[in-house]
């Protein structure tokens, strides 16, 4: 039998070493909420499980509701976080004025298909900080607003 020590080969050394490194995390700010209501999320389309990533990127805690009395209900839960919440057009309507005097909802977005056609009564609210036609402007406005908060909070 052959007595010599067993040497690891670099690229295993290098495969172990890489499982150690820690991966740089993106931070997730804590004790903020996000409800999505729009009456068509179906968590089996494509297209939403992709919005639905989107927004986890920058608000990890996402809620999905499908009538405005279901976000109503969550908001009240969740009363001790700082709420923000994205809507469509035809649901906001109805919304926002229930929920607008929240204190704890802090921005609401808009998210539709025509921009120009909603724009106009969302001036009449002062925590719609936006009409949006993509997910990405959204979470770009969001991150935006989590950093005030931020700076809020420490000020």
């Amino acid at each position: 039998m052959d007595s010599k020590p067993l040497k690891p080969s670099v690229k295993s050394f290098h495969e172990a070493a890489a499982s150690y490194v820690r991966q740089p995390r993106q931070r997730m700010p804590s004790n903020y909420l996000l409800v999505w209501i729009d009456a068509s999320i179906d968590q089996t389309n494509k297209d939403c499980k992709n919005t639905l990533a989107h927004l986890k990127n920058v608000i990890n805690d996402v809620k999905l509701c499908t009538q405005p009395d279901q976000c109503v209900q969550v908001l009240k839960q969740y009363a001790h976080e700082r709420a923000f919440v994205i809507t469509s057009s035809a649901l906001g309507q109805h919304l926002i004025p229930e929920i607008h005097g929240m204190p704890q909802l802090d921005a609401i977005y808009i998210f539709c298909g025509n921009k120009f056609k909603y724009q106009e009564w969302t001036q009449n609210w002062t925590k719609i900080k936006g009409v949006y036609t993509n997910v990405k402007d959204i979470c770009q406005a969001l991150q935006v607003a989590l950093k005030q908060c931020e700076q809020d909070t420490i000020a």
